[in-house]
């Protein structure tokens, strides 16, 4: 399965459900009007990068919580992978499965050489729409969480 399209900045973010914790399903839509949502793709469940990767996630929660953002990780991994890598790392956000690799495509993430995702975080905002797409160069690269951060601190109501 290969992506002939890829979700950019300005566009409405693709809507998904996916398997995560426990076998619940996880849709985009559910975040709609109430929170921002940062989407981490990452590889692959238990390997070395996505390992220091979404440690670091972790230590910005109570940054995104306070930015009104819930983050979601997404891997062509099985949802029961996902749930024992996320108890293993011991994060507070889902790691949902993109088995089917439907996600990934539909994202335009999906490397068709390896068919896992390539390293993107996106934040999309409480209307839907991606505000901001970041992907690594390789997938040994890590993303710049700082860039993530500020996108979603660009969303915060101006005060007069």
């Amino acid at each position: 399965m290969q992506a002939t399209t890829s979700a950019e900045v300005g566009q409405t973010a693709p809507e998904f459900k996916l398997k995560g914790p426990g076998g619940q399903w996880v849709s985009l839509s559910e975040f709609l009007g109430k929170k921002n949502v940062v989407l981490v793709f990452y590889p692959l469940a238990f390997s070395p990068v996505c390992t220091h990767q979404l440690p670091a996630l972790e230590k910005e929660m109570p940054r995104l919580r306070a930015l009104e953002a819930e983050v979601l990780g997404i891997s062509v991994d099985s949802h029961y992978a996902n749930e024992a890598y996320a108890q293993k790392l011991k994060l507070s956000f889902p790691l949902l499965g993109d088995f089917r690799k439907e996600v990934s495509a539909a994202y335009g993430v999906l490397n068709p050489d390896t068919l896992f995702s390539n390293r993107t975080l996106f934040v999309v905002d409480k209307q839907g729409t991606i505000v901001h797409r970041q992907q690594t160069p390789t997938n040994a690269d890590l993303p710049d969480n700082e860039r993530m951060i500020a996108a979603l601190e660009s969303l915060r109501p101006k005060l007069a």
